[in-house]
């Protein structure tokens, strides 16, 4: 079973929490409150994205290189060029 689907529910809320921030975001421009104001509003939904970045690349890895059960090299080289071209996409 996928981590995203066994993790499904915890993974759901984090999003939901990211909504929720891109909605205070978005109301701050639209009442247009002070520069400080947004800048918070962007590094909290920011940091919420990263968490959820974190979460799912923290076990993909435990998934697809530390699972002591996957004993195939082409499963293990499918999972580390999955996880290289995330973390390229991540950091353009």
């Amino acid at each position: 079973m996928a981590h995203t689907i066994r993790e499904k529910a915890k993974l759901l809320g984090r999003v939901r929490r990211i909504r929720g921030q891109v909605e205070a975001l978005e109301r701050a421009l639209e009442e247009e409150k002070g520069c400080s104001e947004v800048l918070n509003q962007i590094a909290a939904a920011r940091g919420a994205m990263n968490g959820l970045m974190v979460e799912v690349l923290a076990e993909h890895v435990e998934l697809h290189f530390a699972n002591p059960a996957m004993s195939s090299s082409a499963e293990r080289a499918k999972g580390a060029e999955e996880l290289i071209e995330v973390i390229r996409a991540y950091l353009k």
